[in-house]
């Protein structure tokens, strides 16, 4: 596989905490250098990284980040100002509290408010696998087809785990044609980037595959892997 065409696949990321501008930058930087999916990046930088960067990448954010417990007319008000500031993209996180209470019809009327509210925007659902069993998974592949969001994602890379093969291949197998699949949180090297997309991943949510390249000194996308 092309690093190119992995890198094209990457939400190059950068959510600690303690995130300051010059961070965000430098990974905005470096996103364009390689020519990531997007640079996925806390939702307070948003206005002023997508003014830095124009139209040169795309810029995604986080709401409902990383618990997804918040209410919903919060996540929707997140959603839209995020849209408002510039954002192309939206990875949000379930009520994993209403998941695991079977409320179904309230987590599928959630994430169609908050599709909603995205304005056309990419939606990207996370459902935190590590938390979850695999008739839940199932479940959450089915609600996020019925949803109208656009890919379902496996991690915050925030809580006990992230993401494995076994979740992507049970993603593959349950969800709808439509709806893409992004693994995230623990993806750590090119090969572990090249299985991922190889079992039916279109995105990886990662900090670390652009370090690699960098490091080895691979070059800006024009090497095989």
């Amino acid at each position: 596989m092309d690093i190119k065409d992995i890198l094209s696949c990457v939400d190059h990321t950068y959510l600690k905490q303690d995130a300051t501008w010059n961070d965000i930058k430098r990974t905005c930087d470096e996103g364009i250098k390689y020519n990531t999916a997007s640079v996925c990046i806390p939702p307070s930088f948003v206005k002023t990284a997508k003014e830095y960067v124009g139209d040169k990448i795309k810029i995604c954010t986080v709401t409902g980040f990383p618990n997804g417990y918040s209410s919903i007319r919060t996540k929707c008000f997140e959603s839209q100002e995020a849209v408002l500031n510039g954002a192309d993209e939206i990875d949000t996180v379930i009520n994993i509290g209403d998941l695991k209470s079977e409320n179904y019809d309230k987590v599928l009327r959630d994430l169609k408010d908050i599709k909603s509210a995205c304005e056309g925007r990419i939606l990207k659902v996370i459902i935190e696998t590590c938390l979850l069993t695999d008739y839940e998974k199932q479940k959450m592949c089915e609600l996020v087809s019925l949803s109208g969001a656009d890919f379902i994602k496996t991690s915050t890379g925030f809580s006990t785990g992230g993401a494995t093969k076994e979740d992507i291949i049970l993603f593959k197998k349950y969800v709808a044609p439509h709806v893409k699949i992004k693994a995230a949180g623990g993806i750590s090297s090119l090969d572990d980037a090249v299985e991922f997309l190889n079992l039916g991943a279109s995105r990886l949510g990662t900090s670390k595959i652009v370090k690699i390249v960098e490091k080895d000194g691979i070059g800006n996308g024009d090497s095989s892997y």
